[in-house]
């Protein structure tokens, strides 16, 4: 069964530091771009964070210098180091797999997890 699941969300202070797990199936994972989106309350989906199978990133302006997306491939796995957070990097945020990175460009594959809640609140 074809899975996405994320994890690692949660409630830290501004300046503070969190990571998110994205596991995916093997079938979906290997060779295959994905990315991170995030959704604030009344605002729509946006892309924050993408990597290709070969380890290439590219990130929204409002994070860069922030977040680091990395994938480790022998666990199926890619990660959103997040640091330095605001309140307004608040939203639910989604893995989507099977992306297609081209020309600068992320297509979003029709894979996504559940999302995970990350709250930056003092």
């Amino acid at each position: 069964q074809v899975q996405v699941v994320e994890s690692g969300g949660g409630l830290v202070k501004p300046g503070g530091s969190l990571r998110l797990s994205c596991a995916a199936s093997g079938s979906i994972f290997s060779g295959n771009a994905m990315g991170w989106y995030r959704q604030a309350p009344g605002k729509q989906r946006e892309l924050v964070a993408i990597i290709t199978s070969g380890g290439i990133t590219n990130y929204a302006d409002s994070v860069k210098g922030r977040f680091t997306m990395s994938r480790d491939n022998a666990k199926n796995t890619v990660y959103l180091q997040m640091s330095s957070l605001k309140p307004e990097d608040t939203a639910v945020y989604y893995c989507n797999a099977k992306g297609l990175y081209s020309g600068g460009i992320y297509y979003s594959g029709g894979y996504w997890g559940q999302g995970t809640q990350v709250t930056v609140s003092s």
